[in-house]
């Protein structure tokens, strides 16, 4: 390149550090306000007489699952709902005494007694999970699930009558709970969801016939509560709209939603590079004319597609949209300023939020890496440091 790094080392370079403390190249700033106000959101959507079960899996798609958590209860969650019962342990740990779900059978007689011990709502649908339970000779409270459409997990609708009768024949179980999940519920012109509704009101009615009567049901998640009001029944689990996403493009301005995640990080070196040279690994950017190139320390061991840039990704510095350009690599990425030598180090960086007037929505890095705003979140590492205010 010509010339080389512009910007005088930051005066933290040398300094001392207190013990204990945490160090990070990046931080995902966590706005408990915009969580309670989606949570507000969502109540307002359902209704008084619907519970609302915040679902907090996956660390809380990222956000931290206890703190998630925490604001969620205090503002008028219910539940809280898990995948793995370690998860579930975790909430108890940090305090946590509603409900708690989880989501899946326990897999093996670990999952078993740590359910068992913190007193976990756990979903059934085999024999055999049924009987481990009952073996602890623990009181626990179980959760039916009924696989309407997803065929994933869930027990047939032909058995449910009789999983029910075996729950009720141990004595140390109780059946609180009939639930299902949809597969399409965020395409709302997707007549599969009525479908799905239809099978599950039907196995209510064959238990109902057998003189078994269920307390709770519960069938929505987030886009279901929004496109598909029948579903809502006297639970709604909410997910990914908790965190101020929509759960789909179309289902997008339904509720007023706001982002609860903002990650940013700092440009590390700042490097003129001429135009023909290649970049990053592969090579496969080469740079049109005589620029600027900036250096951030986050890459796809943080949570970036390594493919992110390649395929259209940006930052934001200086309140600009700058894109990435070459290969991610896995701790580093590199940013296009093309002829502004006003980027020095040290100068802000947004990876996902919004910086002046400009944004990088969840959305936005979904689309141009081919996924979906889930795995966006729930793929920002652990070297991410989360904060909250």
């Amino acid at each position: 390149g010509v010339g080389g790094p512009r910007g005088a080392p930051g005066p933290w370079l040398g300094a001392r550090l207190r013990p204990g403390l945490a160090v990070s190249r990046s931080v995902a700033t966590i706005e408990r306000g915009a969580l309670a106000h989606n949570l507000a959101q969502l109540r307002s959507c359902i209704g008084p007489k619907t519970s609302l079960c915040a679902v907090v899996k996956a660390d809380g798609y990222g956000h931290g699952a206890v703190e998630v958590a925490r604001v969620a209860v205090a503002a008028g969650a219910g539940w809280l709902a898990v995948a793995h019962a370690q998860e579930g342990a975790e909430l108890r740990a940090g305090g946590l005494e509603v409900p708690i779900l989880l989501l899946s059978e326990p897999v093996d007689a670990t999952e078993v007694g740590l359910a068992v011990t913190n007193e976990l709502r756990v979903t059934v649908y085999s024999e055999a999970v049924i009987d481990a339970l009952a073996a602890t000779h623990a009181p626990v409270t179980v959760h039916l699930k009924v696989d309407t459409g997803m065929r994933r997990v869930g027990a047939d609708p032909d058995d449910i009558v009789a999983l029910a009768r075996r729950i009720q024949a141990a004595r140390s179980l109780e059946l609180e709970g009939l639930w299902t999940h949809f597969a399409v519920a965020d395409e709302p012109g997707n007549s599969f969801t009525a479908l799905q509704l239809q099978r599950f009101e039907a196995v209510s009615a064959r238990l109902s016939s057998a003189g078994i009567e269920v307390p709770l049901r519960h069938a929505a998640n987030s886009a279901a509560c929004m496109a598909h009001p029948q579903s809502r029944y006297d639970l709604v689990r909410a997910g990914i709209a908790l965190y101020g996403v929509a759960p789909a493009a179309v289902l997008e301005g339904f509720l007023e939603l706001r982002p609860v995640l903002r990650w940013t990080s700092q440009v590390s070196l700042v490097k003129r590079v001429r135009a023909g040279e290649a970049i990053s690994y592969g090579h496969h950017h080469r740079l049109g004319v005589d620029g600027w190139v900036a250096t951030v320390p986050v890459g796809y061991a943080d949570g970036l597609s390594r493919r992110w840039g390649q395929l259209g990704g940006a930052v934001l510095i200086g309140g600009r949209r700058r894109p990435i350009v070459g290969a991610v690599t896995m701790d580093q990425v590199l940013v296009d300023c093309g002829a502004d030598d006003l980027v020095v180090r040290d100068d802000e960086v947004v990876v996902l939020g919004a910086q002046g007037d400009q944004i990088v929505s969840v959305q936005d890095v979904a689309q141009a890496t081919g996924t979906i705003v889930y795995e966006v979140l729930t793929a920002i590492g652990p070297r991410v440091a989360r904060r909250y205010r």
